[in-house]
């Protein structure tokens, strides 16, 4: 699947992501400042959210709760500087559980990805349109 959007029809799109997805796990693959961390807010919003979701630079994962008290997880692996430093927080377990798990700069830990996880490459143009890739 390959959309064409703009900022205004986020929320439309993280439906389309969310019903044709074929797995609990979204790799978010693009540019710095590219909008990550905008459609993730907007799929868990989605998802039910209520929270504000905002990236975990620094915490590495964000943990956030639904509305019918699902779990998902939000990691950034940006500061990670040796893959295995994902191990450290528990990584394998967090797979293992089937939440909903969306990591943005998912190529920082590809060692440790499950393979049936889902590949969402996010570009801009120069007039600010995205478009999102699902593979």
């Amino acid at each position: 699947m390959e959309i064409t959007y703009i900022l205004s029809q986020i929320d439309s799109i993280s439906m389309r992501i969310i019903e044709a997805t074929k797995s609990n796990i979204l790799l978010f693959y693009g540019e710095m400042g590219v909008g990550k961390t905008t459609l993730i807010t907007s799929l868990a919003k989605q998802l039910g959210v209520t929270e504000t979701v905002s990236s975990p630079t620094f915490s590495i994962v964000n943990e956030y709760r639904t509305s019918d008290n699902k779990v998902i997880y939000h990691f950034d692996a940006y500061r990670i500087n040796v893959e295995e430093e994902i191990l450290d927080l528990g990584f394998e377990e967090y797979i293992a559980q089937g939440d909903w798990i969306f990591i943005e700069w998912p190529e920082k830990i590809k060692s440790y990805l499950p393979k049936d996880s889902q590949k969402i490459y996010i570009s801009m143009n120069e007039i600010g349109e995205r478009r999102i890739k699902l593979t």
